[in-house]
């Protein structure tokens, strides 16, 4: 029977050079001169800190990430969890941005419900934190496909392990 996985992986090696390519046009703006402006990836906890003078200079700083993270990966700016903003030593700040891997239960549910709603025959399942898909056309499962890639735009997915 014809099957696929719908899953949320992250690329980490373009996630790197999206932060290394910020870094570097965080280095060459005039206005960040002899500030505390840096990005950081901790790739174990799977967070990037933003470090910066103020507020303000957060928000510039995820305006040179988030399109450096969308050139290299399409929505993957979407994956990303913002933490409440910390003041460290002084007027300095710093804001984590956690980094979502897979499909939590939530979501899961919510693509089966989606799936279940369009009485497509298929039969969707949760294995971990990826949705396997399997029905007995190959056509029906194309359908899925489009209807999932139609319905849920607010998290990246992929959709993988495509099986005849």
């Amino acid at each position: 029977m014809p099957s696929f996985d719908i899953t949320s992986e992250v690329d980490m090696v373009a996630l790197k050079n999206a932060i290394d390519v910020a870094e570097r046009a965080i280095v060459n703006r005039y206005d960040f001169k002899g500030t505390s402006a840096k990005v950081e990836l901790q790739e174990k906890n799977e967070i990037i800190t933003i470090y910066g003078d103020s507020d303000f200079q957060l928000d510039q700083i995820k305006d040179l990430l988030f399109p450096a993270l969308e050139k290299k990966e399409p929505d993957s700016s979407k994956r990303l969890d913002a933490q409440d903003v910390q003041k460290v030593s002084g007027n300095k700040v710093k804001q984590d941005l956690k980094i979502k891997a897979g499909i939590d239960q939530e979501l899961a549910k919510k693509i089966i419900k989606l799936i279940k709603d369009n009485k497509l025959k298929v039969q969707a399942a949760i294995q971990g934190d990826a949705v396997r898909v399997t029905g007995a056309k190959r056509d029906t499962l194309q359908e899925v496909i489009a209807l999932v890639r139609k319905s849920i735009t607010d998290f990246p997915l992929q959709y993988q392990n495509f099986r005849d």
